[in-house]
């Protein structure tokens, strides 16, 4: 297998669209929940509404952990069940309105609604920048190669 690269890591985030992010409320408790994403830039970008948990947790407490899964299969065989391959990071998360945010972002998350003033004046655009490091698991082996850990694992800058 060719070897682990942050811009390997990259391609496999970019090629995916759905994670979990991982955040602490207010009174401490922690919470996650599943996001439909798209990336710019090395980030992860997500829309949600301005007043939604997300958002208020956001803005106090900005430190996320996210975790990209990564099917795995063997063709052929779907009902043998391997577990997924996943990309966790920690970072920041900051909180724009669509009108900071990129504009091919902004597009790519609303898909044509970016133009509806009340569509746009209720939505808030998260930008989720990686920490330090990108840490795999099952990113660029093989199905045997998740058997053991010391191979499946992997971690890479993450810009």
């Amino acid at each position: 297998m060719a070897a682990l690269t942050t811009a390997r890591v990259w391609d496999e985030i970019d090629k995916r669209m759905f994670a979990v992010i991982s955040c602490v409320n207010p009174r401490g408790e922690p919470r996650s929940a599943g996001i439909v994403y798209v990336t710019n830039d090395r980030r992860l970008f997500i829309a949600t509404a301005t007043d939604s948990w997300k958002a208020r947790h956001l803005r106090v407490n900005p430190q996320v952990a996210v975790t990209v899964t990564i099917a795995k299969h063997i063709p052929f065989m779907p009902w043998i069940q391997i577990p997924a391959a996943t990309i966790s990071f920690h970072g920041t998360a900051t909180v724009l309105s669509p009108d900071e945010a990129n504009a091919d972002v902004v597009h790519r998350l609303m898909g044509g609604l970016e133009d509806d003033p009340a569509r746009r004046s209720e939505t808030s655009v998260i930008a989720i920048t990686p920490a330090s490091s990108l840490a795999t698991y099952g990113v660029g082996v093989g199905l045997r190669e998740m058997r053991d850990r010391n191979k499946a694992r992997g971690r890479v800058p993450a810009r």
